[in-house]
């Protein structure tokens, strides 16, 4: 398990952009469980709709990815730092499922099927209440990066 405080220490990511709040189970080099709790304060249901409020799909996919970013981190034993960057470099075979409103529990689940050389490839799936929400093959890339630039 982790919580919001050592999440904070290992993604850059800050409000209104980080889409992790808890991870409920990770399992070294292989799989992540974590959650985002939709609330109708997030900013984007300020336009996305306003008659009917639905979280944007690919935010849906960065949540997956920022889980797939914690198992990674974790894989690796290490933490982001100011010299490395990790980027999305492609999602393959996206389906979204069902609608994400106000007041539901995203479950994010996210299986590490290969690491080499900075690249890695992830199965992940978020789900509400048991339904699939979207599902994708991620693949994202650590890169090495000049501080000063």
């Amino acid at each position: 398990m982790m919580n919001i405080h050592q999440i904070l220490k290992q993604l850059p990511h800050r409000y209104p952009f980080l889409l992790v709040d808890r991870v409920l189970e990770l399992d070294k080099g292989k799989t992540i469980k974590a959650l985002k709790n939709v609330t109708m304060n997030e900013p984007f249901f300020e336009g996305h709709f306003p008659h009917r409020p639905v979280m944007p799909g690919v935010l849906m996919l960065e949540a997956l990815a920022q889980a797939a970013a914690l198992l990674a981190f974790d894989a690796l034993g290490t933490s982001p730092n100011d010299e490395t960057v990790y980027y999305f470099a492609g999602i393959d075979g996206a389906r979204f499922k069902r609608p994400v409103e106000p007041g539901d529990q995203l479950i994010l689940e996210v299986e590490l099927v290969r690491m080499k050389a900075g690249i890695f490839k992830f199965k992940s799936r978020a789900s509400v209440a048991g339904e699939t929400a979207v599902e994708a093959e991620l693949t994202c890339a650590m890169r090495a990066i000049d501080p000063k630039a």
